[in-house]
């Protein structure tokens, strides 16, 4: 893998962020490899990008440290300061519990429920996760309530009491269920697909606070002008490996980069 920066040694990330290390990994679909990355760690600077062409392996990769999709080999470790924890031993609820945390490239609706009941159920105990309990339970809302409106006032939702509706608003949702969470490491797959340009800026504003407290994102996206203007660095993937890494000028300017995926007339 070539490389435009440098990383902590070990893999530890500066300032004591958390980071996820990859090792060996791979997953193929009957005889096409979609991933096949010998080693990576990820979340070592504040704002990570992904990116890279259609069917290199990004959102495979991402499923991978969730596991949601299960891995043919190899592993996936979350080393945080002086502990270490194997990610691709557990389930996934386990893995966002321990602070790493995916949304989805494609929406998925909670069917039937509002947006606060989604929020709600979003940061409910597992105790309290039965739908026909989650909404009587006066701690959650009590606990959770003035952050959740916050997030609804900040994005003024088209009805904000009842359902998200467009695109646009369930991908907003979405990010908001994650950022409940309090995630350490935030996986972003295509996160501001169906956003106008202001509501974009203000998702990465937000980001970029939550980033400020501590939190590390890895981000897929496509809107490249997100991923140079957000992105510490950049990892570009082909054919189910990074094969290069580094600041985003660097990738943008790399000529394997503008072949692969950015085309000649990409400035």
């Amino acid at each position: 893998m070539s490389e435009g920066n440098g990383r902590a040694p070990g893999g530890r990330a500066p300032g004591g962020r958390a980071t996820i290390r990859i090792s060996g990994l791979t997953k193929s679909f009957g005889d096409q490899t979609v991933v096949n990355i010998d080693e990576l760690v990820l979340g070592a600077k504040p704002v990570e990008g992904l990116i890279g062409p259609n069917g290199a392996g990004k959102t495979t990769l991402m499923r991978l440290i969730m596991r949601s999709t299960k891995a043919d080999t190899g592993t996936v470790t979350l080393e945080d300061g002086s502990s270490e924890v194997m990610l691709s031993k557990l389930p996934p609820h386990r893995i966002a519990s321990l602070g790493v945390v995916k949304t989805n490239q494609v929406t998925q609706d909670f069917a039937g429920l509002t947006i606060w009941d989604s929020l709600l159920l979003a940061v409910a105990q597992r105790h309290d996760e039965r739908p026909h309990r989650v909404y009587r339970e006066r701690h959650v809302r009590e606990s959770h309530g003035e952050e959740i409106r916050s997030y609804l006032d900040l994005f003024e939702f088209s009805e904000p009491e009842g359902f998200a509706h467009s695109t646009g608003e369930k991908k907003l949702l979405d990010v908001i269920r994650c950022l409940l969470l309090k995630p350490k490491i935030l996986l972003l797959d295509e996160p501001t697909a169906g956003l106008p340009d202001d509501v974009t800026a203000q998702v990465i504003d937000m980001l970029r606070a939550k980033v400020a407290e501590g939190m590390s994102v890895v981000i897929v996206e496509h809107d490249l002008d997100v991923i140079w203007g957000f992105s510490d660095v950049v990892h570009f993937m082909a054919e189910g490996d990074v094969i290069l890494e580094g600041d985003p000028a660097y990738i943008r300017a790399h000529s394997t980069v503008v072949e692969k995926y950015l085309g000649s007339g990409h400035v």
